[in-house]
């Protein structure tokens, strides 16, 4: 029997146990013999010998077929090196990926897609039709995590290079959350597999993507690629692309010591990196913190009782203290005020909690001393919180805890903190077995169906999941419908506002975030995100040769 990917011993000790030094910041003299082939500032790109390192505070993202990786942005981005959607996006907007061209038929609402010639697989195999047919198919019986494919009725190969998608029913979205999404998979590999998530050997990882996976090391969190060189959109630039795990302290420091290319850091070391020749990139607000509410169960399932926790949190303080004013303070709406669908005609629940304990007294709490009671009772809740190194630039943790905690206790409302490991503490949230836990996700920037329907209505650990609104869900539904941009606008305010109102989980805060790098690959935020949102500027463009 093969031995999953996953579980292949690195090749190199000595490298492996350099590595295992930078991820907890010590000899960083030693680094180079982990991290040879790294450029400084500047340096030009071109030899296939050359690597470029990107530093990630996480580290393992999980395995990056398009079943196996985590279910976050980052897990995405290591998926999509290896596998082609067939349509995505670079700098400037939607380009042609495995498909060529496509053109939307109104009348039969359906997609006309003609495919790229010349596409092989990594294992040399042809690429035609027949894969993209069978990805649909495939996917349906197997859904993927981030879309929707029950909305294709029909996938049908007209020939080796053309495919004809028909949709159940207009879908506004289609471009961007299916085509520019949706991973392609390999008949001749995939056909058999029946458990997806369990298939971890080196046939899982054959795409048509400009990379290749040659090392996975899950406990110390590396990713090594080697490039595509009969990619069909070209040869890729650099010669191997490698993510170690590295906090962000330390990877300002490598990136000094030319050792890493790429990394997110702090926002008070930018200024000093910029100085030094380093290229900035400052990203808009497409990540979230959010205080998650379990309004399953009472008194969190009552709209009013939420509205108060919403006066009672001092977002812009969560930005000033906690960010260091490097953020941008939750809007109740979900959306951020630099996104283009934002609608700033809503409740802004400014922090009030006068006017918190007026909603509670309304809902038959008398204030006790220090808390609210009820029937003799306490109000009491349990803060779920994250322990350990935040997995993301900005995520809450123990300190924006701490912060919320203060903020409800002094309106009255006791919170009893617990710290989890991440991982953890997204199963607990995804199982309901919570009070509020505070969390946090990307995506934002994506089409409204990926920034609002699936943060209100998805089933993942990181959408409120909500469906007590009639009004709210079907204006969720209306807007994927709607083909007119200007009508489709209209009611996606509408379904802020009523966010807003129904407030089924708390939008605490934006952070900024700033990405350094040494300008040998030209890195860039996409708009709109990677795939359906993923604000990482790790876009597989940017290492293809212009």
């Amino acid at each position: 029997m093969k031995k999953p990917f996953s579980q292949v011993e690195p090749k190199d000790r000595k490298q492996d146990k350099v590595t295992r030094l930078l991820v907890f910041g010590l000899a960083v003299a030693l680094m180079g013999l982990a991290l040879a082939g790294c450029g400084g500032p500047g340096s030009g790109i071109g030899n296939k010998e050359i690597t470029y390192t990107i530093a990630d505070p996480t580290g393992d993202w999980g395995f990056p077929s398009p079943h196996a990786h985590y279910s976050r942005g980052p897990g995405y981005i290591r998926m999509s090196l290896i596998f082609d959607t067939l349509v995505w996006k670079d700098d400037q907007g939607y380009v042609p990926a495995l498909a060529k061209s496509w053109q939307y038929l109104k009348e039969e609402n359906a997609y006309l897609l003609e495919l790229q010639r010349g596409v092989t697989w990594h294992d040399g195999k042809k690429f035609t039709a027949g894969d993209v047919v069978f990805t649909f198919q495939y996917m349906q019986k197997h859904p993927y995590q981030w879309v929707d494919t029950t909305i294709v009725n029909q996938a049908e190969a007209i020939d080796d290079h053309t495919v004809k998608l028909y949709l159940s029913k207009p879908y506004a979205p289609f471009l961007t959350n299916v085509l520019g999404t949706l991973p392609i998979l390999p008949e001749h590999i995939w056909k058999g597999v029946e458990n997806p998530e369990q298939f971890q050997e080196k046939e899982a990882l054959v795409g048509t993507g400009p990379f290749q996976l040659v090392d996975y090391n899950k406990e110390q969190g590396i990713y090594l690629y080697a490039a595509n060189e009969n990619y069909y959109q070209g040869k890729p630039q650099v010669g191997q692309l490698k993510f170690i795990k590295m906090g962000e302290q330390v990877a300002a420091s490598a990136l000094q010591q030319q050792q890493v290319n790429a990394a997110q850091v702090p926002p008070e070391l930018v200024g000093a990196l910029e100085k030094e020749g380093f290229q900035i990139l400052e990203g808009s607000h497409d990540w979230v913190a959010k205080l998650m509410i379990n309004h399953r169960r009472d008194p969190l399932a009552q709209t009013e009782f939420r509205q108060a926790l919403a006066y009672a949190i001092d977002r812009q303080a969560l930005v000033e203290i906690c960010l260091r004013g490097h953020g941008l303070a939750g809007s109740p709406g979900l959306l951020p005020p630099d996104n283009p669908w934002y609608n700033p005609a809503i409740e802004p629940y400014g922090y009030n909690p006068a006017r918190a304990g007026e909603i509670l007294a309304g809902l038959g709490y008398t204030r006790q001393g220090d808390y609210y009671r009820k029937d003799g009772r306490v109000l009491e809740l349990e803060l779920l919180i994250r322990g350990g190194t935040a997995a993301t630039a900005g995520a809450p943790g123990e300190r924006e805890g701490e912060l919320v905690k203060e903020q409800l206790e002094r309106a009255g409302i006791k919170v009893n903190l617990r710290s989890l490991e991440a991982k953890t503490l997204d199963s607990r949230v995804g199982e309901w077995q919570f009070d509020l836990a505070l969390s946090g996700h990307g995506g934002l920037g994506g089409d409204p169906q990926q920034s609002l329907n699936q943060s209100i209505l998805g089933q993942g650990f990181n959408s409120a999941r909500y469906e007590g609104s009639e009004l709210l869900n079907g204006l969720l539904q209306s807007q994927l419908r709607e083909m007119d941009e200007d009508k489709r606008r209209e009611l996606v305010a509408g379904v802020q506002e009523h966010y807003a109102r129904e407030m089924p989980a708390i939008p605490l805060y934006y952070p900024t975030w700033y990405w350094v790098h040494d300008g040998s690959v030209p890195l860039y935020y996409t708009t709109g995100g990677v795939g359906s949102g993923v604000p990482v500027p790790v876009n597989k463009m940017a290492f293809l040769k212009r």
